[in-house]
């Protein structure tokens, strides 16, 4: 699987944030509606989805003469988890604050 630091380049494109958002709304979309949904030309869209299956966010199938495209749920879970920061505690207090409580 790709980095997280290449999923987060991919992502960061407007264009491509958007695709991943609409895959998010369903199970798997054509590249014709996609190309319906962001008016966007064939080569545009097929750019930013080779970044997108680049990283592993979106899987792609063909489907006869098109592709179709969802995400990649193992991809997502672990760009969510590593996205997490906690420090572990179960309070909201951040873990710095309880190494300097005794020091003044």
């Amino acid at each position: 699987m790709s980095s997280p630091v290449e999923q987060l380049k991919a992502l960061a494109d407007p264009i491509r944030l958007a695709i991943v958002q609409k895959l998010a709304q369903t199970s798997e979309l054509c590249a014709c509606n996609l190309l319906e949904d962001f008016s966007i030309t064939q080569p545009t869209l097929s750019f930013h989805m080779k970044k997108l299956t680049s990283c592993a966010i979106v899987l792609a199938r063909k489907d006869g003469i098109w592709i179709k495209y969802r995400l990649n749920p193992d991809a997502m879970n672990a760009l969510v988890s590593t996205l997490t920061l906690t420090s572990g505690s179960t309070n909201d207090e951040c873990s710095c604050h309880h190494e300097s409580k005794g020091q003044s």
